[in-house]
């Protein structure tokens, strides 16, 4: 995927407001706060609540 390092440290989690990173399976952000993952779709960051993946309903 690799995002533009600038649009990364701009990026915010619009659920608690946590600083996104990139997650190493491919077309996720992840919250370093919460942990909710987010989608990437054509290099396009989708940070919307509904679309997020709960990291806390996660067998691992």
């Amino acid at each position: 995927m690799a995002l533009d390092r600038k649009l990364l440290e701009i990026l915010a989690c619009p659920g608690c407001h946590g600083r996104i990173r990139e997650r190493p399976e491919p077309d996720r952000l992840e919250c370093v706060g919460c942990g909710r993952r987010y989608p990437v779709q054509g290099g396009i960051p989708i940070l919307l609540l509904e679309k997020a993946e709960d990291l806390s309903t996660d067998d691992t």
